[in-house]
């Protein structure tokens, strides 16, 4: 077979005919490397099963004349497992899980197969592990189930014969980047290795109306091919976030053709592995001292949930020539322009202290609407004033110090006063028709400067 010489970026898969110092894909230097590429071809093993499972000739159709057929969705038992997938496991679809080694991706698709080898037959395909290291894991996580077929396998076209034979409803690839096709002249985790053995595996899962689970290891290195290289083929990117160091862990979607993106589901790693948090907003309270300056409360929404959480911010003289403005869980340049509104809005004199900002429990938030919370945390950290215990904050802060709308209001108070906060401080706009608990008071305010006063009186 004739193989050729390109060149391709380690980092995001972008393909030269030489070689370049600095990707035109990504912009990273140094990543593009030289790499001898077989003539693309199916394998036999994927190409046999195409055949039998697809019709060989397609003609277009017009849009009025597709007929639309309704999705066959499983129950893995995992309730925000199935929150984040939009409504539980699709069909032949082709899930990517991807995050850091040891975060917890492998424990949580070996949880899943007790509960759906209840029903529906398991290929478990591991390339890093031996089947007795998986069957001693699943009987630490209480993995029991008879279903479960378990195969310890890095050959792309052997792993396909497997599924051939086997006939899975489910099948987990554990992981990507050990996977090897013989006519691709790479090594395993190499970008082209990593690309084509998942488009092997997406015809397969399509072909057949098999559910397939691949996971990828993402390094900061990038020795790795991570999974963002395979992010155009896959119909769902779920993302495992947290601190290893940490308990607790987020599961996020980043793409789903069969659901929103907006949905999080929250788990505890415990000795039994993985354990669902069903109020993520009491698990990132817990523990909270409502005692010191520099907390505040805010409300974000993830989806269709609202996650309360503690913004804390620490103000202190500094002691170098240059003030350092440090944020954890937040936006850095979102924080530094909050910084700057409440300098010249507010007439805050930040400019001879250090500001750091963390969001408690290792949650991100992205979202606008936190932007109150953290001036209100800044401002009473610097004042050395702790805030009311039972409020919250919610609003976005625009450059003229003015508080924008924002959306889901109700939602959001109606969250807070589920866990016991009795008042919030909120964009006066935003309060025209909503419905607010009795017992609980929303103030309604215009600027940051406003709130800064307000809280001066209480």
């Amino acid at each position: 077979m004739k193989s050729k010489t390109t060149y391709i970026c380690n980092e995001c898969g972008y393909k030269s005919p030489k070689w370049l110092g600095k990707c035109p894909g990504c912009g990273s230097w140094n990543t593009i490397e030289e790499t001898l590429v077989a003539a693309e071809k199916k394998t036999s093993a994927t190409k046999s099963l195409v055949r039998e499972n697809t019709v060989s000739a397609r003609m277009p159709k017009k849009i009025g004349d597709v007929k639309i057929g309704y999705e066959t969705r499983y129950n893995t038992g995992l309730k925000e497992l199935d929150r984040v997938l939009g409504g539980g496991l699709v069909e032949g679809s082709l899930i990517l899980v991807g995050g850091d080694p040891g975060i917890g991706k492998s424990t949580l698709l070996l949880q899943i197969c007790e509960k759906m080898g209840e029903e529906k037959k398991i290929l478990y395909v591991s390339g890093e592990e031996s089947e007795g290291q998986i069957k001693l894991r699943a009987e630490r996580l209480g993995v029991t189930t008879g279903n479960l077929y378990l195969i310890s396998e890095t050959d792309v076209e052997m792993i396909i014969e497997c599924i051939n034979e086997v006939k899975p409803d489910i099948v987990i690839i554990d992981s990507i980047q050990t996977m090897n096709r013989e006519d691709i002249a790479s090594a395993a985790g190499s970008v082209p290795q990593v690309r084509e053995a998942t488009n092997a595996f997406m015809h397969v899962a399509k072909a057949m109306g098999i559910a397939m689970f691949i996971v990828g290891h993402v390094t900061k290195e990038g020795a790795i091919a991570g999974p963002r290289v395979l992010e155009h083929m896959v119909d769902c990117v779920l993302y495992f976030e947290g601190d290893r160091q940490l308990t607790f862990r987020i599961l996020r979607a980043v793409k789903n053709r069969f659901g929103s993106t907006n949905e999080i589901g929250v788990f505890e790693m415990c000795d039994s592995g993985l354990r669902e948090v069903d109020n993520p907003s009491m698990m990132l309270l817990e523990g909270r001292n409502t005692d010191i300056s520099g907390s505040a409360i805010v409300c974000a929404m993830e989806g269709s949930r609202g996650v309360m959480a503690e913004i804390q911010a620490l103000v202190t003289p500094t002691g170098f020539g240059n003030p350092r403005r440090m944020s954890n869980g937040l936006d850095q340049y979102r924080t530094l322009l909050l910084i700057a509104v409440l300098e010249k809005r507010a007439r805050m004199n930040l400019s001879n202290s250090d500001v750091y900002i963390n969001v408690a429990g290792g949650l991100r938030i992205d979202e606008t609407a936190v932007d109150l919370g953290v001036c209100a945390a800044i401002a009473t950290s610097q004042s050395d004033v702790p805030l009311p215990p039972d409020m919250i904050f919610i609003g976005e802060v625009g450059l003229g110090g003015e508080l924008r709308g924002v959306s889901q209001l109700e939602k959001r108070i109606s969250e807070a006063a589920k866990l016991g906060f009795k008042s919030a401080i909120v964009p006066k706009q935003s309060l025209k028709g909503i419905k607010i608990p009795d017992g609980f008071a929303a103030y309604g305010i215009r600027t940051v400067t406003e709130m800064i006063n307000m809280l001066r009186r209480k």
